[in-house]
């Protein structure tokens, strides 16, 4: 994008913003003031489409994270706002999932790791039913595995701006708890217990409750992964049914483009495709 593209898309961005909070009052990630922040994120913006105003969006920072001796594309769910008059309109699977399951497809259906910091307790539960292996959670279906240890302490060493976590906050490795998380440009973010939205199951607002010192400003350090069940599922549950046609038709051609026609062309031993060469050459 332009200079003035990504002006104009930071301006939306803000527009949306201060219809919660004070202009200006968050200074990290894409609210930064040289755009930087820009750079390495995904943004789903929602606009009203009859006036056409900026109404949603989710910020979604691509990090290169090192994995052994390799490095991980972990995907972190970022800053979710939406116009405190446009909450009932059932947003939350656009702002999620369906960039998520866009970013799946152009990776060619090959899995990878997301990962998400909030206190919000409708966020914790909606993160833990939407992905595979989410850690932590208030059940027993995931456990904290040596790969999600070993992804937070590289995002919480080398990460933390994306969140706007400060260097003074502390990380519990056993609960994946950030304590004293709200020091880094996200300080106008902190909710207590009563203020946070909560989720439709109780066990996911108790496990919050009795997880996180709401006064001192904790946070829970999510981590899953983005693969063809949770893909399934989201497609299932999550997607309104006068939604799935529209969803199913961008999964097909993203997935023609990224997955068929890589096929198709090897096949063809007349011409290379870009870097895919033909078979028999």
């Amino acid at each position: 994008m332009t200079q003035d593209e990504l002006q104009e898309l930071r301006e939306a961005l803000i527009s949306v913003a201060s219809k919660t909070l004070a202009r200006g009052s968050l200074t990290y990630g894409v609210f930064k003031a040289d755009g930087s922040g820009l750079r390495d994120t995904v943004i789903t913006l929602i606009r009203d489409r009859s006036s056409g105003q900026p109404i949603a969006f989710n910020a979604l920072a691509v990090m290169e994270v090192a994995h052994g001796s390799a490095t991980a594309t972990v995907l972190h769910l970022g800053l979710v706002m939406v116009d405190p008059g446009q909450r009932s309109r059932g947003l939350s699977w656009v702002l999620y999932g369906l960039t998520c399951l866009l970013f799946l497809l152009r990776n060619q259906l090959r899995p990878f790791w997301i990962s998400n910091v909030t206190q919000v307790p409708a966020i914790v539960g909606m993160v833990a039913e939407t992905f595979s292996a989410v850690y932590p959670q208030p059940d027993d279906r995931s456990r904290r595995s040596i790969e999600h240890l070993l992804l937070a302490r590289e995002i919480m060493a080398n990460h933390r701006h994306v969140f706007g976590v400060g260097a003074e906050a502390e990380f519990d490795e056993a609960r994946f708890v950030i304590g004293n998380a709200y020091t880094g440009g996200s300080e106008d973010l902190k909710k207590s217990f009563d203020v946070a939205q909560k989720h439709r199951d109780e066990k996911y607002n108790s496990f919050c409750k009795d997880s996180l010192d709401y006064e001192r400003g904790d946070d829970f350090l999510q981590i899953g992964r983005m693969d063809i069940l949770a893909s399934k599922d989201y497609l299932m549950k999550s997607v309104p049914r006068r939604s799935v046609l529209v969803v199913g038709a961008a999964a097909f051609f993203i997935s023609l483009q990224r997955v068929l026609l890589p096929i198709i062309y090897w096949f063809d031993t007349s011409r290379p495709w870009r870097r895919l060469r033909a078979r028999n050459t």
